[in-house]
């Protein structure tokens, strides 16, 4: 069992780098100080709002957050950092809420610097799960447990490549599609 919650555990250390190259490439691009002599049109701002989503759905929407949080809350451990990684992300969450109304008006310095409070917030809280969390998962998830989330996010990641390409609406429909007609057709046996 220890040889699964280490794949596990590189598995989410894997996404975590992957969020944090995506909100590190996001600081570089749209800094506070690159529209210092230019404004920024309607569109770098809609883009700009876009990147932002894109990286903070990164950081929210993780197997972390699926899977081993869950087990966590239920092995009743952490609860005191969990509080606190909850308390990092509603802070992005009004930051990133601060950097779309100063693009709704264009102001590109109260964007930047809204947008800039989002990314470090949310690699607070990478570093926060890395350093602090990870650790205590290992030692408050019960072995069988990392077992079921191992299996759960190999589903996850089965499904998502299944569905790659389609939106939301259609992958679903595709899917019901093709067990309709697995349905209806004849069943042999192979002994």
């Amino acid at each position: 069992m220890m040889l699964t919650s280490t794949f596990t555990l590189v598995a989410l250390s894997i996404e975590q780098a992957s969020a944090r190259i995506g909100l590190q490439s996001l600081l570089e691009r749209w800094q506070p100080d690159a529209w210092r002599h230019k404004a920024p049109t309607a569109r770098e701002f809609e883009l700009a709002c876009d990147a932002l989503r894109v990286a903070f759905d990164n950081c929210y929407w993780r197997k972390l957050d699926k899977f081993v949080l869950p087990a966590l809350h239920r092995a009743g451990a952490a609860e005191a950092l969990l509080a606190e990684l909850d308390a990092l992300t509603l802070a992005a969450i009004e930051a990133r809420a601060d950097a779309h109304a100063a693009a709704a008006v264009h102001d590109p310095v109260a964007f930047g610097v809204a947008l800039e409070r989002c990314c470090h917030l949310l690699l607070e809280r990478l570093e926060r799960e890395e350093r602090e969390l990870f650790p205590l998962a290992r030692v408050h998830v019960p072995s069988e447990a990392w077992f079921a989330i191992a299996n759960q996010m190999l589903a996850h990641d089965a499904w998502q490549n299944e569905n790659r390409g389609y939106p939301s609406g259609k992958a679903m429909a595709g899917s019901v599609r093709r067990q309709s007609a697995a349905a209806g057709r004849p069943h042999f046996a192979t002994h």
